[in-house]
């Protein structure tokens, strides 16, 4: 039996092994378009970030080996062009074009699919890629070196291209993801799902637009900009994971029955045309539940349905029976997503009358170090409980909870079947009762009417009109709620009715649960509880002219908003510039919010933050909404780390470093990634280019500033009446003594102006770094900081010093004091020898409590 296959990636490399280990008589022929087969296509995004180091981590077979291990023959660099059914015999052509025919008893094509390319201007532009092949990878790492790219645009938030974003942050860039459909991870997760990730990117630093749709790619001999329907974004590189297609072009008048270009088969996956079979990309096969054709472009689809194709053509297995569209992803080191089988719309669309639950569970004993939550949305058959679909977010073991629901999916099991099954349990690796199965039960008592629901989904569309939230947590948290301790309840409450229509809110939904159970045996007969609770949701309750609390106006300070004295609800909301510099694009849209949000004015801070004024209280949200979807975040208060600021550095006449540069570093380091580490009391850092100190760098807590240090060859010197180098001194410490120059070093500021300014080369540069200076501030009190005591040759080692200056005012400060008090109080040399010399232990010092002091 000669079998010819098309394609030699996952599919077609898979079912020439199985064919060949049912028949080791078997001629087995596989071409394929590429140099590489059997690749990790999956794996590329790791690649792009680092985890894989090498190109050949990528490959798992080359054809060599291949053919070896398997004695299947591989020919790659050939491309299908047409097949003839009548004659069976395929037409092929190699890298040089020459065309042959290539006959066959059975043709299995497992061409996969290609990348979708929008036909837009600047698509083909040096620094656009697409994610398909390991050089595709390989050049995407490749340019993010070579051009030290700070900022790329990924082009589709399906699982390929939210792991390519995630990866692309691992190495440091800024990343911003768009996509025309209106969520994230379209058709594989619920709406209120994708939005909870969504969220959850933004908060780690991910730009994510929906419904954005890309227009054009524009850039002067590479890509540096992104046009969009919704504005455009600088981009040093672009991403293009929009989807892919079958690579099925060549099949045109091949009479093979298709649709949208996917090659319709049976569950043996053969086609209308005999003797042909498809696997793979390039096959549409069935959906397990509902029967109906799906497209599952998926490597383990393709793997699966390959091994149980050559099992049948051999006269073995039952066939491929469907896929269930599951699917795992890492978003985010701290955030994985699973999912299997039908969402809850794709289930209604299916005519199943189902209903679901969101819940928040613990991943492991809450106990054990590292415990962290699932976010579970379960779909089930509403008559019959039959399971039909999990979605799960978590930073664990989601593809376990996948696994579970994937069997329970295919047996057919019902929730109940899961109630007593006997998981594995110790604390490292679940609950005593595992996660999956509590989510049963949660669906279950809901079917049941036991536990009545507001679902996540329906709250955002206003289903809570009308109720009165009651905050069911350890602690009030929200604010006009009425909070309710749930130890205290036995017995009615206090002021409502029994039919009084109420929201019981918890952090996750258990103590709302518990609550709600009390209350129906007193007699309450309007109760509901939010599923997910504020773990998942946004709770927003109405003040209805009720005073902001001093502990709500504390919230929002925290967020950058500013209480305007004269009113009780009016906030000056503070945007953070990134030390100053805004894109035109970004100026537009904070204009656009103060006139949307605000009273229309805009005020600076000396802080180089720009503060949108009159924002409403009611107001808040929106506003952040609104600055969010342009990238821009507010903030600049509390007792850590501030916004950093800089002057212009090297677009100055006198600039000496880059200090947008090192200042946007230390930003995405210490404000950024330190947001949620408190420190006695403000901390603040600005970068000065040279020693004109125009943002005052010895009057922050810590400062930098650019240094050249000059140094005199006397033997070069002429003693010359008119010194040029004299003359070029802005604060007049060079000069001619005895003949010949001295510059005074104690007095020298080293903004390296004299330097090459003799004619016979006297003075040149010695060195050029950075002068950090600890313990300014202005304000009440004023103090000029003092500078350590060495030079700093790198940024590497400026930032260094900058984090131990931080760590060690966390440690030894003392709250309510700046660090000046800290060094006052300390000593500056004990101070200097600690963050210069000595070791600090981060991992202790992050992991103390620190109560802040200050104020604004």
């Amino acid at each position: 039996m000669k079998y010819v296959i098309l394609g030699g990636v996952a599919a077609g490399t898979k079912a020439a092994a199985k064919l060949k280990r049912c028949d080791r008589t078997a001629d087995v022929k596989v071409y394929t378009k590429g140099a590489d087969i059997s690749y990790a296509g999956c794996g590329l995004p790791y690649y792009i970030g680092g985890d894989i180091p090498n190109r050949e981590g990528l490959i798992v077979n080359t054809p060599k080996r291949y053919s070896g291990l398997t004695g299947a023959e591989v020919f790659t660099g050939f491309e299908a062009t047409g097949i003839d059914s009548a004659s069976k015999t395929v037409s092929l052509k190699n890298g040089s074009g020459e065309a042959f025919t290539e006959a066959y008893d059975k043709l299995i094509i497992a061409t996969g699919a290609v990348p979708f390319v929008p036909y837009v201007e600047g698509r083909e532009l040096p620094g656009v890629f697409c994610v398909r092949t390991p050089d595709d990878a390989v050049a995407a790492r490749a340019y993010i070196d070579e051009h030290k790219c700070q900022k790329a645009v990924v082009c589709g938030a399906g699982f390929i291209g939210l792991e390519v974003a995630e990866n692309l942050m691992a190495q440091g860039l800024q990343v911003t993801v768009i996509d025309a459909a209106p969520q994230i991870m379209p058709n594989a997760f619920d709406e209120e799902m994708a939005d909870y990730a969504k969220k959850q990117l933004r908060l780690a630093g991910m730009r994510i637009l929906t419904s954005t749709s890309l227009t054009g790619i524009e850039g002067n001999g590479k890509a540096k900009k992104v046009v969009t329907d919704n504005g455009a974004f600088d981009a040093d590189m672009v991403i293009l994971a929009i989807g892919v297609r079958p690579a099925t072009g060549f099949l045109a008048d091949s009479g093979l029955e298709m649709f949208k270009g996917t090659i319709l088969v049976d569950e043996h996956l053969q086609t209308n045309l005999p003797d042909i079979y498809a696997v793979g990309d390039c096959a549409m096969v069935k959906n397990a539940i509902t029967g109906q054709g799906q497209w599952s472009a998926m490597g383990s689809t393709a793997n699966l349905a390959a091994r149980a194709m050559a099992k049948s053509i051999n006269g073995e297995g039952t066939g491929y029976k469907g896929c269930l569209g599951t699917g795992v992803v890492r978003l985010l080191p701290t955030l994985n997503a699973g999912r299997t089988g039908l969402t809850e719309v794709q289930a209604k669309a299916a005519g199943y009358a189902s209903t679901s639950v969101i819940c928040v569970l613990d991943d492991k004993a809450h106990y054990y170090p590292d415990a962290s939550s699932f976010i579970i949305k379960l779909t089930a058959e509403t008559t019959t409980g039959k399971l039909l679909g999990l979605q799960v977010f978590g930073a664990g073991a989601v593809d376990k909870m996948t696994d579970i629901a994937v069997v329970g999916i295919s047996q057919g099991m019902g929730l109940s079947d899961f109630d007593t099954l006997d998981f594995a349990y110790a604390p490292p690796f679940s609950t005593a009762i595992h996660p999956f199965v509590t989510a049963c039960y949660i669906l279950e008592n809901k079917l049941d009417g036991l536990f009545d629901t507001i679902s996540p989904s329906d709250y955002a569309k206003g289903a809570a009109k009308g109720y009165t939230v009651l905050d069911i947590q350890p602690a009030a948290s929200i604010p006009n709620a009425r909070w309710i301790d749930l130890s205290t309840v036995n017995g009615p409450l206090d002021g409502l009715d029994k039919d009084a229509k109420l929201l019981l809110v918890c952090a996750k939904g258990k103590r709302g649960y518990f609550l709600q159970n009390r209350l129906k045996a007193f007699g309450y007969t309007n109760t509901k509880v939010l599923e997910g609770g504020a773990f998942f949701n946004e709770v927003k309750v109405p003040r209805d002219g009720r005073k902001l609390s001093a502990e709500e106006i504390k919230r929002v300070k925290g967020l950058g908003c500013l209480q305007d004295k004269r009113y009780g609800d009016v906030f000056n909301v503070r945007v953070i510039t990134r030390n100053g510099k805004l894109t035109t694009d970004e100026q537009i849209k904070i204009a656009e919010a103060a006139e949307k949000f605000g009273s229309g004015e805009i005020t600076m801070t000396t802080r180089l933050t720009l503060e949108i004024q009159g924002v409403n209280y009611d107001k808040l949200e929106p506003l952040f909404a609104f600055l969010k979807e342009a990238g821009l975040e507010t903030g600049g208060t509390g007792s850590k780390v501030r916004p950093v600021v800089s002057c212009k550095g090297t677009t100055c006449q006198y600039g000496l470093i880059d200090t947008f540069a090192l200042s946007e570093k230390l930003h995405e380091l210490y404000y950024t990634g330190y947001h949620d580490v408190s420190l006695p009391h403000k901390f603040k850092i600005a970068v000065g280019g040279c020693p004109n100190n125009c943002v005052k760098p010895d009057l922050n807590d810590l400062g930098i500033i650019g240094q050249r240090q000059p140094e005199i060859d006397l033997s070069k010197c002429k003693g010359c009446k008119i010194c040029k180098v004299q003359n070029s001194c802005p604060i007049k410490v060079a000069e001619l003594t005895d003949g010949k120059l001295r510059i005074a070093q104690e007095k020298c500021n080293h903004c390296g102006r004299c330097i090459e300014q003799c004619p016979f080369g006297a003075v040149t540069e010695a060195m050029t770094g950075y002068k950090v200076y600890i313990g300014g501030r202005w304000g009440k009190k004023v103090a000029e900081g003092r500078a350590l005591g060495r030079l700093f040759t790198s940024e590497e080692e400026v930032i260094g010093v900058v984090e131990r200056a931080i760590l060690f005012f966390r440690d030894e400060g003392i709250s309510g004091e700046r660090f000046a008090d800290t060094i006052a109080r300390l000593g500056f040399d004990y101070v200097q020898d600690k963050l210069l010399n000595s070791k600090l232990d981060k991992k202790q010092i992050l992991e103390k409590n620190v109560v802040g002091g200050a104020t604004c």
